[in-house]
Order: C-alpha cells, then sequence, then structure tokens
C-alpha cells in the first residue's frame, strides 16, 4: 500500500475544468461565423458541412501557421489578431487559385489553458471568418503541459474552399504581353518574422513598447499589424474580368512566389519604382544590414498580392480593385524568356 495522494490529470498539468469553461466562452463567438450549410454544432466529433450544388466542383485547401509572429503577441500579451492572422493567410492561399473559402478549423497547442486567452484568439479566428465568409466550424485545443514554455502556444489553421472546375486560375494561360497588377500589403503580414524580430529586438535592443517615429507607432503595434485578406476583393474582381494567375507573396517574397504560377517560356518583368515600399522594411534593411536582395527574397516589400491579366483588362482591373478599396498599381510585364522573375532597380 501506498500513502501518496491519487494522482490526477489536473497534477500532470491539463485541466478538464479550464476546457469546459472555454468551450462554453467561445461557443457564441463561433457560430457568428456560421453560413447556412454547417450542420453540426461547436463540440461535434467532426464538423458537418454541406456542399451545395455546382457543376464539377473542385475543393482547395490550404494548411498554415502563424509562424513566429507568435512571439511577438506573447511579448506584448494581444491575442486577438493573430487568430485573425491565420484565416486572412490561408484565404489568401486558395483563393488565388479562384477558390470562394467554404469552412476553417484551427488547431492549438498550447502548455496551460488560460481561458482569457483561448477567448481572444478564437475571436480574431471568428473576425477573419466573417470577414471572408468562411464558417468556423471546428478544430482542435491540445493542453500539453511540459511542451510549450508558460505563456506560449502554436496556432495553426486549415482552410477548404470550392471553385467550379473551368473557373480555376492556375497559370498555365499566362502570355508574353500580359500585365502585373500589385496590391499593397499593410506591412510584413505572417512573413519574415524571425530575422524582423533578430534585428528590432536583439541588435536594437527594442521591446514591443518602444515608439519609432519612423514608423509613427510603436515596434509591437507595426509587427502585430494583421495580415491583408485579399479574398472578397478577388472574388469581386473575377465577375468583370479575365485573370490569369495570382501570387499570394509569403515567404520566398516576389521572385519566389511570382515564378510558382509562370508557364515555361514566361517571364515577370518587375519594376521596383512602380509603388512604395512602407517604412517597416527600409528600417529592418538600415538596421540589420540586409543586402536587397535578401529582403526581396524573405518579405513582401509592401506587395501582398501579384496578378496576371490580358493587358486589355488592366484599366477594368485597377477600377475594380479601387472599388474594393485596395491600393493597387501597375507592377510590370510579362514577357517571352526563361522562366523567372527579374526585378528592375528603382530609378535614382
Amino acid at each position: 500500500m501506498t500513502d501518496k495522494k491519487p494522482l490526477t490529470y489536473a497534477d500532470a498539468g491539463v485541466s478538464f475544468e479550464a476546457e469546459s469553461k472555454a468551450m462554453h466562452r467561445i461557443r457564441g463567438i463561433m457560430e457568428t461565423t456560421y453560413r447556412s450549410e454547417v450542420l453540426s454544432n461547436v463540440g461535434s466529433f467532426g464538423g458537418l458541412f454541406a456542399l451545395g450544388t455546382y457543376e464539377q466542383p473542385i475543393l482547395v485547401s490550404s494548411t498554415d501557421s502563424v509562424g513566429t509572429k507568435l512571439k511577438v503577441a506573447f511579448q506584448a500579451d494581444k491575442h486577438d489578431t493573430v487568430g485573425y492572422d491565420i484565416v486572412a493567410h490561408c484565404g489568401n492561399d486558395i483563393v488565388v487559385q479562384g477558390a470562394e473559402p467554404l469552412f476553417f478549423l484551427d488547431y492549438i497547442g498550447i502548455g496551460k489553458l488560460e481561458p482569457l486567452v483561448f477567448e481572444q484568439i478564437i475571436t480574431g479566428l471568428a473576425s477573419g471568418c466573417r470577414e471572408i465568409g468562411c464558417a468556423l466550424i471546428g478544430g482542435e485545443t491540445a493542453e500539453l503541459p511540459g511542451f510549450y514554455a508558460p505563456g506560449e502556444y502554436d496556432l495553426v489553421g486549415t482552410i477548404v474552399g470550392v471553385v467550379e472546375r473551368d473557373a480555376l486560375i492556375t497559370g498555365e494561360r499566362i502570355a508574353a504581353g500580359d500585365k502585373l497588377i500589385g496590391l499593397a500589403s499593410t506591412g510584413l503580414h505572417t512573413n519574415g518574422y524571425s530575422l524582423a524580430r533578430r534585428i528590432l529586438f536583439e541588435r536594437c535592443n527594442y521591446d514591443v513598447d518602444t515608439y519609432l517615429p519612423e514608423l509613427s507607432s510603436t515596434v509591437g503595434d507595426e509587427l502585430l499589424k494583421p495580415h491583408k485578406s485579399y479574398v472578397k476583393s478577388i472574388l469581386k474582381l473575377r465577375e468583370v474580368c479575365e485573370v490569369k494567375g495570382i501570387a499570394h507573396i509569403t515567404g520566398g517574397g516576389l521572385p519566389g512566389n511570382v515564378e510558382r504560377i509562370l508557364p515555361e517560356a514566361c517571364r515577370a518583368v518587375i519594376q521596383k519604382q512602380s509603388w512604395e515600399v512602407p517604412p517597416i522594411f527600409n528600417l529592418l534593411q538600415q538596421k540589420g544590414g540586409v543586402e536587397e536582395v535578401e529582403m526581396y527574397r524573405v518579405f513582401n516589400m509592401g506587395v501582398g498580392i501579384v496578378l496576371v491579366v490580358p493587358s486589355d483588362s488592366v484599366a477594368t482591373t485597377l477600377e475594380s480593385l479601387s472599388e474594393s478599396e485596395e491600393t493597387a498599381f501597375l507592377l510590370g510585364d510579362i514577357v517571352s524568356g526563361d522562366k523567372g522573375v527579374e526585378l528592375c532597380p528603382r530609378h535614382s
């Protein structure tokens, strides 16, 4: 016999009571995102979604994480924007192939479940889903004591959308003579944070509350600017003109992501003087001594989306994007040549 106290799961760091309270708090938040096709309730083992009537439906899916941007959220103790970030990121990844978002699933891994933090994360997720008309249909919250540092968590999302087969955007019809249209980003979005944090917090010794006049904001506010969603603007644009290809400018920057949509024998020529690079990128380059080629490989440099449209559709494209309150600009051209991306220097 042993006189030691019997152990419980709570003694090991996992609290069913905290999970129950958290789920109770977020049930109503999730339901604000529901579409008519949602057939299940919060807490079901699997999310049920009734696919509508399509001729030849193609399901398009994407999974991604917020990455080390979360480290900034931990430092700032601000958790209501990172959920929006991951929904926007995943939504952009499928709309570039023409898909309308249908539903979203999240994964949150955390050392100790804090109901208030959890609620903030879900609030951000729901906000992002409402923005693009996507149902937050379920997910998984894993309380893993000893696996994550106190106060830290991981956030991953999966999105599923649908597009008719004949409306898929593949890039295969891109040809010499087409034009590149850029859509402005709000900042870093969710890429390049490992380098940005290294520069700002380690090399410069700033913290999240440091106010920088050149940014007109604190470091924390700048780095936590939400990843912009382009879903509504792109779906609306497709109703008025042909879009041959779309690239979401994430890790790999303009060169790496634009090349992904190019067919063989097509080269994208991008004019750097065609848009204004936001101050955060100039600051990072200066303070970090980062070479320009590395800046364009790591960061979006102020361009969140690149569209490829026929030359006779440029005016219609820019008008539609302006109506959607996007900052859009003629970015460059598609020319014949070896497949790749060429960045032309800015005029002095």
